[in-house]
């Protein structure tokens, strides 16, 4: 029993992979973050920055709460002001899915939507935005969960002490997409304390700046364009990612991390999002640097549910140009191959 929806955040399952093995020839647990109530791994996050801000006097009763967001942490910020009776207003770009769109508004946050295509500094971006809103209302807090300490702490003191627990201090390498870095980097710091050999690795999208600057230490903006995956990557260089935890970055297609999301749910009957495909997907990337007496933990961040629209929803994957007709038989061989391919 618990005395509200808060207390059931945290101690998410690790879900053992079966028939990914036939590809992947070692040992691969998800750790489904769709388990927590918000249905995504930033309800550990926005509870964690939220309650540290009340501790320090950095938000009073009756305030708002103010954050730009790709969605996930709008919703979990969103869920967690009804209960603490904060106002919320959240900052998102225009890629956002309906689903999530929709779900931020029934949980009665004020939503303002900013163009995605522009710079983080220019007046109109959702970051900026964001921190206008800060300035302008009174007893308001902006979360900034890309450079708030608090978001690596949050899974530093959380999902990290979770994933040594469930899998016995036997885990060899975590994997998780990169985007505030707090889910990949605090985790991965936990485990690097616990055990140095520990592999980290970060999944990136195309069209990110976060990979580049791993390798060369320098923000290349000609590696920045347009691309579909949620959550994942940034143009612009988070202090939550944490550079030096992470042993290897690998780069995903808006497309394979699609279909890797649909396999999930037709294999393993694990209804995960956007994210988690990508997750996977650059798990398969990684499949030769792998032995069978491995342990591998890759978090999925988010649920299905919040991409009917999107990649679950065969006409807009035809519409962005995702042709493998999934869902019809005679293009079912072909799905084959191009399933082993990547």
């Amino acid at each position: 029993m618990y005395n509200n929806v808060l207390e059931t955040i945290g101690n998410t399952p690790l879900i053992r992979l079966n028939k990914f093995s036939r590809w992947i020839k070692s040992t691969v647990y998800a750790k489904v973050e769709a388990y927590n109530p918000g249905h995504s791994s930033k309800d550990r996050i926005a509870l964690f920055m939220i309650e540290k801000a009340e501790r320090e006097g950095n938000i009073k009763p009756g305030g708002t709460i103010i954050e730009s967001t790709s969605g996930n942490t709008g919703f979990s910020l969103a869920m967690i002001c009804l209960i603490k009776n904060y106002r919320c207003i959240l900052t998102v770009p225009n890629k956002i899915s309906d689903e999530k769109l929709n779900l931020l508004r029934a949980l009665r946050a004020e939503v303002v939507v900013c163009p995605v295509d522009v710079k983080p500094e220019d007046p109109r971006s959702y970051y900026s935005k964001a921190e206008q809103f800060s300035r302008d209302i009174p007893n308001s807090y902006y979360i900034n969960q890309y450079f708030n300490d608090a978001n690596i702490e949050a899974h530093y003191a959380t999902t990290g002490p979770e994933v040594w627990r469930q899998t016995e201090g036997k885990i060899t390498h975590y994997v998780a997409t990169v985007g505030t870095g707090g889910t990949l980097c605090g985790t991965g710091r936990y485990l690097k304390e616990q055990n140095p050999d520990i592999k980290i690795i970060g999944i990136d999208a195309y069209g990110s700046v976060l990979t580049k600057f791993h390798e060369t230490g320098k923000l290349d903006k000609s590696e920045i364009y347009p691309y579909k995956l949620e959550g994942v990557g940034k143009n612009m260089i988070p202090d939550n990612v944490d550079f030096d935890i992470i042993d290897q970055m690998v780069k995903v297609e808006d497309k394979t991390s699609a279909f890797r999301a649909r396999q999930l749910a037709r294999r393993e009957g694990i209804f995960v999002g956007y994210s988690s495909g990508a997750a996977m997907q650059g798990l398969f990337k990684l499949k030769d640097q792998l032995k069978e007496d491995d342990l591998v933990v890759v978090l999925f961040p988010d649920h299905g549910s919040r991409y009917l629209g999107k990649i679950y929803n065969n006409e807009w994957m035809e519409e962005s140009g995702f042709h493998y007709g999934y869902d019809n038989y005679k293009y079912m061989l072909k799905f084959r191959k191009f399933l082993r391919g990547i």
